[in-house]
């Protein structure tokens, strides 16, 4: 038990939630660094996601490229892209796209994928072009499954961070880890994995809201047919 009141000491130290090692700090970089990999890989892969649930071209390569790229070694790719970008903040950020990417096309095309085909066709009969379709029929519908993909890519990021710290350079909540590791403070390793645990807990129920509120609002006639 003396690791975890040692813990609960460490949290208690007014000089851990102060300054550029404290948790405010530390919680605020983690964040940046999630939002910019998330904003970065949403960019790159919801746009096809979509077009390959629209048209439905690409299917099977998407699906392979994503089971791929869920496969690959975080800690392996992370030193790899060291040795090509510099070790620093842009292998991390460029590690955690890859990573990020899977879920958020796969939230895109399977979300396109399950509008109901009839009311496409109905959308079609009444002379909407295809962007109107995309845009103003099958992305509402789809909403709530493109929300769970950047739901699952977010708390992956969140998670995989604390890694990128392995590398000098990032800082982030993933600092308390390694370092504490280094050092031996393992009262530091409990307390930063704590911290991402809280944080991913946060985040993970303020996806699941807005996904109930994308699902609230989707037509009044899909709902009851969904």
């Amino acid at each position: 038990m003396s690791v975890v009141n040692d813990t609960v000491d460490w949290f208690a130290d007014s000089s851990h939630w102060s300054g550029d090692d404290g948790v405010p700090h530390r919680l605020v970089q983690h964040l940046g660094y999630t939002s910019l990999t998330v904003l970065i890989a949403a960019a790159i892969a919801i746009p096809i996601g979509l077009w390959i649930g629209h048209t439905g071209r690409l299917r099977g390569l998407a699906v392979v490229s994503s089971g791929a790229l869920r496969a690959l070694p975080t800690l392996g790719v992370l030193t790899y892209a060291s040795l090509f970008t510099g070790i620093g903040i842009k292998a991390a950020i460029f590690t955690l796209v890859l990573l990020a990417i899977p879920p958020l096309l796969a939230g895109a095309y399977a979300g396109l994928e399950s509008v109901d085909r009839q009311t496409i066709d109905a959308a079609r009969a009444v002379g909407m072009t295809e962007w109107q379709i995309l845009t103003k029929v099958e992305v509402p519908l789809a909403l709530p499954l493109i929300i769970g993909g950047v739901r699952s890519a977010t708390l992956q990021v969140v998670a995989t961070a604390t890694v990128a710290a392995y590398v000098p350079g990032p800082g982030g909540l993933g600092r308390y880890l390694i370092d504490g590791l280094a050092l031996s403070d393992y009262p530091r390793v409990v307390a930063g994995s704590v911290v991402v645990i809280v944080l991913a807990l946060a985040l993970d129920g303020m996806f699941v809201l807005l996904q109930r509120l994308a699902l609230r609002n989707r037509p009044a006639a899909v709902r009851t047919t969904a």
